[in-house]
C-alpha cells in the first residue's frame, strides 16, 4: 500500500511541478492551450485530499496534506498521519522523507525522472506534445479540462486529467496501468502569493537512513 502511495505522490509531484514552469504557446492544440493557461503561475499553494480507488471502484486509501510549488522547479509536499510523508525538490534533486521508516531517499532529476508525471508543475514543457497527447474540453462557462495520455508504453500512468475552474487548478485524476485511480482535490488555493525559499527545504532528525541514487 505504501509503495502504491509513493507512486501516486510522485505522479502528483510531476504534475504539480508543471504549473510553475509552463510557458505560453500559440492556441490551436490542447498542449498549447494548457501551457497558455498556466503561463501566469509563478507559485501555487493548496491543501488537498487524495483518494485512491481500485479497479472495482472501492476506496482503498485516503490521505490529506498540503503542497507548495514555485517557479523554477521548487516543490514541497506533505501528507498527514497516519501516512506521514514529505517530498521536496530544488529543481535538481527530489528528497522523500518517510518518518515511519526513518528513511530519506534522494533522487537526481535526470531525464528519466523528469519525463514522469511527477515533475509537470515545475519542469520543462518544451517537449510536452512529444511526451503526451493532450486534449482539452470546455465544461460550462468557467471550467476547463485537459487530459494527458503518455505516448510511451512504459509510463507509470495511462491518463492524467487536470481540471481548472476560472483558471485555478482544482482537481487531478490519474489512472495507472493497474486500473487504479488516484483523485486529488485541492482547497484553499493560493496563486502567486509569496513563498519563502526556506519552505522548500526538508528537515529530518539525525540518525535517519539516507539513500541516494546509485548507492
Amino acid at each position: 500500500m505504501r509503495h502504491a502511495l509513493l507512486k501516486c505522490l510522485a505522479t502528483l509531484l510531476m504534475a504539480t511541478l508543471f504549473v510553475s514552469a509552463a510557458t505560453a504557446g500559440e492556441e490551436g492544440t490542447g498542449a498549447d492551450e494548457l501551457a497558455s493557461l498556466l503561463q501566469s503561475y509563478e507559485s501555487y499553494q493548496a491543501d488537498f485530499i487524495q483518494i485512491v480507488v481500485n479497479e472495482n471502484g472501492n476506496k482503498v486509501q485516503e490521505t490529506r496534506g498540503s503542497l507548495k510549488a514555485k517557479r523554477p522547479g521548487l516543490f514541497y509536499w506533505e501528507t498527514s498521519a497516519p501516512l506521514s510523508q514529505f517530498i521536496v525538490s530544488d529543481g535538481e534533486t527530489v528528497e522523500v522523507y518517510d518518518p515511519d521508516l526513518e528513511q530519506v531517499t534522494i533522487h537526481n532529476l535526470d531525464d528519466r525522472v523528469q519525463s514522469t508525471p511527477a515533475l509537470l508543475l515545475s519542469g520543462e514543457v518544451d517537449n510536452l506534445e512529444e511526451t503526451y497527447e493532450v486534449s482539452g474540453r470546455q465544461i460550462g462557462d468557467d471550467t476547463r479540462e485537459f487530459t494527458l495520455e503518455p505516448r510511451s508504453p512504459d509510463s507509470l500512468f495511462t491518463s492524467l486529467r487536470l481540471t481548472f475552474y476560472k483558471g485555478e487548478l482544482q482537481e487531478m485524476r490519474m489512472q495507472d496501468s493497474l486500473a487504479q485511480l488516484s483523485v486529488l482535490s485541492f482547497d484553499r488555493i493560493r496563486l502567486n502569493e509569496p513563498v519563502e525559499a526556506g519552505a522548500f527545504t526538508l528537515d529530518y532528525p539525525e540518525g535517519v537512513d539516507i539513500i541516494r541514487d546509485g548507492a
